[in-house]
């Protein structure tokens, strides 16, 4: 019993002694010593400077001033891991063991660097390299063949590095972040902050098999990340290139905000498009940065859509979509940002004031580039609505190009496309080809004109420079064609006007009409218009300004059966705003017709007596002047004979 107290007490004396030792020793030979643990363990280079403060049991510890920890030997020269300061402790026990359980990793203000390259991460440590020592090289140290573990990691004030094929994919500052994994079966937690414009951004991740991901397979992942106006949630597969597969839910109650928070402040979004929104289906994410989703439901504002997107990540980014959607109301598009209720501006100008005066924002055109397609039961934008219509929109550079394939639009097929282009100020252009189309629908929402009706067809071609609708429609230019089948317009009541008996109660029932046009400068004129009715025609020329708002047209029936079949013409001259012209007959033009009518009529009388006259004196009957002088002849010659019988002698 003796020796085995004296055997115990040798070994508590001989620790002790060893123990004492090591504190005794200089903090620069602890470094050393560690960091050949550290380069055994990892097969890295750890630089430690300042004071050294070590513990030794049960946490085998050390506390130190600026450290860096070198990167993998394939990645860049930059440290994979640098700080102010350190503080790391490990677990003594299970280090005697094999295993490394780290306690704690404790650092201010570092610079954490991860680098992915041809499926290899800086984060997979190698075995040590041999260590030399004087001229002899030693055996290598041997990389842990035991279990790997982190109970806790606090990164303060943070700088995180991520690059991908030598290619930096995020920078960001400010970042505090912590992480667990208490055991190889637990998962791993991990949780960060980072300040952003309007706020910060929380990250909340969890791998459930962290060695499985670790070697390179894909593992399931969850993640939540809340930013300032919404949150992402995803819960699904992820490897260690970063491909993702899963389940994605993006809810935004801002997206205004939400956006500027990830570097893209001042991104206006247009009202039915999304300013509040809600997109949940299944994404995939590839190492090239493409993103899929399929099963995709949007909810963006009050809009409803389904179908499929492919995005590619870049500046800006690259969208090909397909969408079905229901009724969409796009009809406040421009309404400013905050104002999710009456839509409009309050420089916005009533119809019968003139066009708004009110500046486009068109900075949503620079949001994406891509292809979009779109079908859709209706679609409300402001003063219009389409029915069905199926739609592309391709969008290069702050140039949009809507293609209709075709648009429901008045009740008729609108077919060709219409051009909003804002690389170098904002101007609109198009091509349209119309059927089938409500001339009054067309008209009343378009011009504030409510007096024509009937179905029409017909073609438009128009640009128009400007940054607010005022200003477009007073540069516009173009030209256009419009034929209309049966049609009234009210208002003017030809039968009434000619005098033929009651008239259609105030309005002109027509059979065809057709006309072509230009526009220039916003004034459109028109020289050939001609309707047929049945007992009428009538022709126009005029101008119409479609930047002003007015009207200047002379309007002229004729009567075909009036004036002993020769045809009556009564003009209308139709002048004033779209609002209210005035249309009253041109009653000069008839005084001046009727007139010059009687003028050759009494002609005509004073030229038919003198002709009655002159035949009576010659005893023939003479009708115009050829006949005349064939009987002035005539009566000379024989005139002529009788004087000469007489000088003869004859009877």
């Amino acid at each position: 019993m003796k020796w085995l107290l004296r055997i115990v007490f040798l070994l508590v004396v001989v620790i002790g002694l060893v123990i004492g030792a090591l504190l005794m020793m200089p903090g620069d030979k602890l470094a050393a010593i560690l960091t050949e643990q550290v380069r055994g363990q990892t097969g890295r280079n750890l630089k430690l400077s300042g004071d050294v403060n070590l513990s030794f049991w049960p946490v085998l510890g050390m506390e130190t001033g600026p450290v860096t920890f070198s990167n993998a030997s394939w990645a860049g020269p930059e440290p994979m891991l640098s700080a102010d300061s350190m503080a790391v402790g490990v677990d003594a026990a299970a280090l005697i063991s094999g295993d490394l359980r780290i306690r704690r990793i404790i650092a201010e203000n570092p610079t954490l660097r991860l680098e992915l390259s041809e499926g290899r991460g800086n984060w997979q440590f190698d075995r040590a390299a041999p260590v030399s020592s004087g001229n002899a090289v030693s055996a290598p140290s041997q990389s842990t063949t035991g279990t790997v573990t982190l109970d806790f990691l606090e990164l303060t004030n943070a700088r995180l590095v991520y690059v991908e094929n030598n290619a930096v994919k995020f920078d960001f500052a400010n970042v505090d972040l912590s992480a667990n994994w208490p055991d190889v079966t637990a998962p791993l937690f991990v949780e960060a902050k980072m300040g952003v414009p309007g706020g910060k951004v929380e990250v909340d991740l969890k791998i459930p098999d962290l060695p499985a991901y670790a070697t390179g397979v894909a593992a399931p992942l969850e993640l939540l990340l809340r930013a300032p106006g919404g949150e992402v949630d995803f819960d699904g597969l992820v490897n260690l290139a970063g491909e993702m597969d899963g389940k994605l839910h993006v809810k935004a109650q801002d997206t205004e905000r939400m956006l500027a928070a990830f570097g893209q402040a001042g991104v206006g979004v247009p009202l039915g498009l999304g300013r509040k929104a809600e997109v949940a289906g299944h994404m995939t994410y590839t190492s090239e940065g493409r993103i899929s989703l399929r099963e995709m439901v949007a909810q963006l504002d009050d809009n409803r859509l389904t179908g499929e997107a492919d995005i590619v990540i870049s500046d800006p980014p690259q969208i090909t979509a397909r969408l079905n959607g229901g009724d969409l109301d796009l009809s406040r598009f421009n309404a400013p940002s905050g104002e999710g209720g009456d839509g409009g501006g309050s420089a916005a100008v009533t119809a019968a004031e003139g066009w708004s005066t009110a500046p486009i924002d068109a900075s949503a055109l620079a949001l994406a580039n891509g292809k979009i397609r779109l079908t859709a039961n209706s679609i409300a934008v402001p003063e219009l609505t389409l029915g069905p219509s199926d739609l592309t929109l391709n969008l290069d550079r702050s140039r949009a190009v809507l293609q209709m394939n075709p648009a429901t639009l008045f009740s008729g097929k609108l077919t060709g496309q219409v051009v909003a282009n804002n690389r170098n100020g904002l101007s609109v252009g198009g091509n349209l080809q119309a059927e089938g189309i409500d001339i009054q629908s067309a008209l009343t929402t378009l011009a504030d004109v409510t007096r024509l009706s009937g179905t029409g067809s017909g073609s438009f071609e128009f640009l128009g420079v400007g940054q607010t609708e005022d200003q477009i429609m007073r540069s516009l230019s173009g030209k256009g064609r419009l034929d209309v089948g049966r049609g009234v317009i009210s208002g003017i009541d030809l039968d009434r006007i000619m005098g033929r008996g009651d008239g259609n109660g105030g309005a002109t029932v027509f059979n065809s009409l057709t006309a072509s046009f230009t526009i220039d400068q916003g004034v459109l004129r028109n020289e050939d218009l001609l309707m047929s009715l049945d007992n009428f025609r009538a022709d126009g020329k005029g101008t119409v300004g479609i930047g002003a708002r007015n009207i200047d047209y002379l309007f002229t029936p004729t009567a075909l059966r009036a004036n002993s079949g020769q045809g009556l013409s009564v003009p209308v001259r139709i002048v004033g705003p779209w609002s209210n012209p005035s249309i009253q007959p041109d009653l000069s033009k008839v005084i001046e017709a009727a007139a010059e009518g009687k003028i050759k009529e009494l002609e005509g009388d004073a030229k038919q007596q003198v002709l009655d006259k002159v035949g009576d004196e010659l005893g023939t009957t003479v009708t115009d002047s050829e006949s005349l002088e064939k009987a002035v002849k005539k009566k000379l010659e024989e005139e002529a004979k009788k004087g000469l019988l007489k000088l003869l002698g004859a009877d």
